[in-house]
């Protein structure tokens, strides 16, 4: 009976074992488990469409691990680059791809990890709903100054839009207006969250944001008859889109790998997608 005992124990610790294995293949681990063993502090700063992603990812990895502190920094993409590569954080985001130069000059990494639109966006007062790209690149340019031209009421435009580093800008600067002017009585905003509020308070206003952060607070409206919605971002349908890449300066260090891994890892990807961009696995 004892030898029997025996051999019935061994058979449940190795189907344990196995089951664990098989758990982790199949992706039921847990994915937090992998900042278990590590500890120390990871900043991370730049693009501010990121920022919910990145919140949302380092609350859930401190709850798991206590000695991890993970601080979370905007300033645009062209800070994020900036101080990733003079060493001044861990992770530096962008909402653009790495210029060759910058590659060159601080020897970046780049890990894309989620696809982004960006909404051309009005105070949900408006009465305009939909407007072409060349009307987008008029009323940017200048060439149109009230409303009413556009089919809206009879009142002057206020115009806002980000500052040169910012991500969110250059695509849109690039991808809709066509590299086209943008004149300088534009009023300027420092984030994707500063241009959110700025619409949501001015109901003569238009700007533009990442279609992330679109809520209730702002009117994102149709351009060329294709809603801005991240359905249509990933369809092609809408054309204004672009990545959203985490840079590390050279190979990442042992904490910013877990970070980059968990945030391309089907946990990270449902962060993802909680907060209204496209995953990019």
């Amino acid at each position: 009976m004892k030898r029997n005992r025996g051999i019935c124990s061994i058979r449940v610790v190795l189907f344990v074992i196995l089951a664990g294995c098989f758990a982790c293949k199949t992706g039921w681990c847990d994915e937090l488990d992998r900042f278990s063993a590590l500890e120390g502090t990871l900043d991370i700063a730049g693009g501010t469409a990121h920022i919910p992603v990145m919140k949302d990812a380092a609350e859930k990895i401190m709850a798991k691990n206590p000695k991890i502190r993970i601080t979370i920094a905007g300033g645009g993409s062209g800070v994020g680059v900036q101080k990733v590569g003079e060493g001044l954080v861990h992770i530096g985001n962008t909402g653009r791809p790495l210029t060759a130069a910058e590659i060159e000059k601080y020897g970046l990494k780049s890990f894309a990890f989620a696809i982004d639109g960006v909404a051309v966006a009005v105070n949900p007062k408006n009465s305009v709903n939909a407007l072409t790209s060349d009307q987008v690149k008029d009323i940017f340019a200048g060439k149109i100054t009230n409303w009413k031209d556009v089919g809206g009421a009879d009142a002057p435009i206020h115009l806002f839009t980000r500052d040169e580093a910012s991500g969110t800008r250059e695509v849109f600067w690039e991808k809709l207006l066509k590299k086209g002017p943008i004149i300088s009585a534009a009023n300027v905003v420092p984030s994707n969250g500063a241009m959110k509020v700025a619409l949501s308070q001015d109901t003569l206003a238009i700007g533009y944001l990442g279609i992330g952060h679109v809520d209730s607070t702002v009117k994102a409206i149709k351009l060329d008859g294709a809603d801005p919605s991240q359905e249509n971002a990933s369809s092609g349908a809408y054309k204004v889109t672009r990545k959203l890449y985490m840079n590390t300066k050279g190979e990442p260090s042992p904490l910013s790998k877990a970070f980059i891994d968990y945030i391309l890892g089907s946990a990270g990807q449902e962060i993802v997608k909680k907060h209204g961009y496209i995953p990019s696995q």
